[in-house]
């Protein structure tokens, strides 16, 4: 009796030669399908590089970028430049014909460097350039005058832990990379605080250095107390760590007056196509507005901003309109955490299985190689095929593990992810320091890379099918085999 329920039960459910089909009565597409029709968009690829590269956009972006860094400068999270930054863009996205410009708020930390200034008095008199990290206190009114600590590594911090009480600890940390080199300047503080030193002055996460120092972010920990903070550049961190392993005893005059005031007001800043199709699916590219106080912020992020717009501009340009929403965030409040990205996650994840890929650009607009990309073995299939569309510029690399600190939080919940690849070889030079100017911009570099932006971003959004994300997993009732099986 059990067999026979069984071939009766077997008999109900629907046959079919070939593919199966899916729920909407289709067969299901191969990775050949998907390839030929990622092939089709060859003529469309070709049309965005012509027209980016060699058309009547080239230099668009660089010199919109330019107008833009001469005209508002540096972009403090908090300050009245990155105020007027945020409204330059309102008002220039609108005027370049974009859909649904709007900005949406977010409270941002509010920090200003203030007077900062640094002497060494002994062995010899000797001024040191420093830049204050952000949210650091302020030396006492008087400032601090204290002996010299050198070390360098936390390791030995601790090891000579006894030695620091009441003194400035300078690092003279090697630079390797700067994911690796970088808790020096985000932890510095912290550290030394632990062991009782006054201040800390910390050699620039830096590759090369012409005497110039490179601010950033810093941290605090609770109970731990809160002492000023400030990077210098690598010469002046190297000479006074030769001087150390002499015996000379080395005394520091360290006054700055950096104050921190309640978040303040300030805006992501959206634009976009609207999708013909998929209006409610989303293909995000993204840059940040905000900078630091120190150079024009053109590198950081100045350029991954404007190739954002760029693609945008592009497609409209050409008439284009995919399936799919393209829209363009240029986020505030990076430079101190990514607050502006949190801000837009937290109010649009409801709507997170609509978000096809994430992109963002922010280590560079340099010569691109490629993009960097997190997502599924499948999906990275399709990313390595549409890159094939970018061979006539010879940007077809696909690397492992996208990074961008505003599409981390998509990233981690299974969206797809991508962030451009460039020649990052002197990115470190100028990072987060005066250097940070136009002057490091190459329009023809940054043509390629708004070429690779756009074709990316319009083919992913005018695919008939989002990427994949995960698997999924059908699981079985038992209990209903179990009634057939066991009658």
């Amino acid at each position: 009796m059990k067999y026979l329920s069984l071939i009766f039960f077997m008999s109900l459910l629907p046959q079919y030669a070939g593919k199966s089909l899916r729920g909407d009565g289709s067969h299901p597409r191969t990775f050949e399908d998907i390839k030929n029709e990622i092939a089709g968009y060859s003529d469309t690829a070709k049309a965005i590089i012509d027209l980016a590269v060699h058309g009547k956009a080239q230099n668009r972006s660089y010199e919109r970028l330019a107008v833009f860094a001469d005209t508002v400068g540096p972009r403090l999270s908090g300050s009245k430049n990155l105020d007027a930054a945020i409204q330059y863009m309102f008002s220039a996205l609108q005027k370049d014909g974009l859909e649904n410009v709007h900005l949406e708020p977010v409270k941002v930390p509010h920090w200003e460097r203030g007077e900062e200034f640094a002497v060494m008095l002994e062995p010899r008199n000797h001024s040191i350039a420093i830049l204050g990290l952000g949210s650091s206190v302020a030396t006492p009114p008087e400032g601090i005058t204290a002996e010299v600590m050198v070390v360098a590594s936390f390791d030995e911090l601790h090891r000579r832990a006894q030695e620091a009480k009441g003194k400035i600890v300078v690092y003279n940390q090697p630079f390797v990379t700067y994911g690796e080199t970088v808790r020096y300047r985000s932890q510095g503080a912290v550290e030394a605080a632990k062991v009782g030193a006054v201040a800390t002055l910390i050699r620039s996460i830096a590759s090369f250095s012409i005497d110039s120092p490179h601010t950033g972010w810093q941290n605090y920990q609770s109970g731990v107390p809160q002492i000023p903070t400030a990077c210098i550049s690598v010469e002046d961190a190297e000479m006074m760590s030769r001087m150390a392993l002499r015996g000379t005893k080395i005394v520091v005059y360290l006054k700055m007056g950096a104050r921190t005031y309640p978040d303040s007001p300030s805006f992501n800043t959206v634009a976009e196509i609207v999708g013909n199709k998929y209006p409610e699916q989303i293909v995000l590219v993204s840059g940040h507005l905000d900078s630091w106080d120190v150079g024009q912020g053109a590198m950081d992020d100045g350029g991954g901003a404007f190739i954002s717009w760029e693609a945008l501009s592009l497609i409209k340009d050409l008439g284009l309109r995919p399936k799919r929403t393209l829209r363009m965030v240029l986020w505030t409040g990076e430079e101190q955490g990514g607050v502006g990205a949190e801000q837009y996650y937290q109010l649009h994840k409801e709507n997170i299985s609509n978000f096809d890929i994430v992109m963002e650009s922010d280590e560079g607009t340099f010569k691109p190689s490629g993009l960097a990309f997190t997502g599924n073995a499948k999906a990275r299939d399709i990313i390595k095929e549409i890159m094939a569309l970018l061979l006539p510029i010879n940007v077809t690399d696909v690397f492992d593990n996208a990074d961008g600190t505003d599409i981390n939080y998509w990233m981690r919940d299974g969206v797809p992810g991508a962030s451009l690849r460039d020649d990052l070889s002197k990115y470190f030079w100028f990072h987060h320091s005066q250097g940070d100017t136009m002057t490091v911009q190459d329009p023809n570099q940054m043509n390629l890379c708004a070429a690779v932006w756009t074709v990316v971003s319009y083919v992913i959004a005018d695919m008939e099918e989002m990427l994949p994300r995960r698997e999924k997993r059908i699981f079985l009732l038992p209990s209903a085999f179990d009634f057939f099986l066991y009658q």
